[in-house]
């Protein structure tokens, strides 16, 4: 029986939510599994992604192959690096201790530049919105702008009337 790591999906029409599971390669994709080892959401930015490390990496050094998507997403919560690490204490290249600590390392560091991510995300989506409503305040002043200005013009040009017609009187009173 060979056994793949892959996504279960899961919610509605256009929400999708997934399980990550390790399951029979012969099975169907939302049909049994071995085991649930995490979730997956899509949607939130960025995306969701809860994992039990240990499951993981029991399931990929029995031999469990992932698929594109969860390589991707073990790749990322660092259980490729912490299987290869292990592969290494199994060479005898270093011992364990030393393996967790160079994962230890990896894994703040990793941990970081994700924080750092999510804040430059953030600050750029509030820059965008700010750039957005600020475009919108001055369409809007624009607008205000131009009827000021036609206001300006309609009573300039009542006035020039009013001029001539003024004159207009009396220059006919002297004639």
């Amino acid at each position: 029986m060979s056994v793949k790591i892959r996504l279960q999906r899961h919610g509605s029409k256009k929400r999708p939510f997934y399980f990550i599971v390790a399951a029979n390669s012969v099975a169907p994709r939302d049909g049994k599994f071995i085991e649930k080892i995490g979730t997956y959401n899509p949607l939130t930015v960025p995306a969701t992604v809860r994992l039990n490390r240990e499951r993981a990496l029991y399931w990929m050094q029995e031999g469990a192959q992932p698929t594109n998507t969860c390589r991707r997403i073990l790749s990322f919560k660092g259980v490729l690096y912490l299987k290869h690490l292990m592969r290494g204490v199994s060479l005898g290249l270093f011992d364990e201790k030393a393996a967790w600590e160079k994962f230890e390392g990896w894994n703040s560091e990793h941990e970081q530049l994700v924080a750092k991510r999510e804040e430059t995300h953030r600050l750029h989506k509030a820059e965008k919105r700010h750039a957005a409503m600020s475009e919108s305040v001055r369409k809007v002043e624009e607008k205000l702008a131009a009827q000021a200005a036609a206001q300006v013009a309609e009573a300039e040009q009542d006035a020039a009337e009013g001029e001539a017609e003024a004159e207009a009187p009396a220059e006919n009173q002297e004639g």
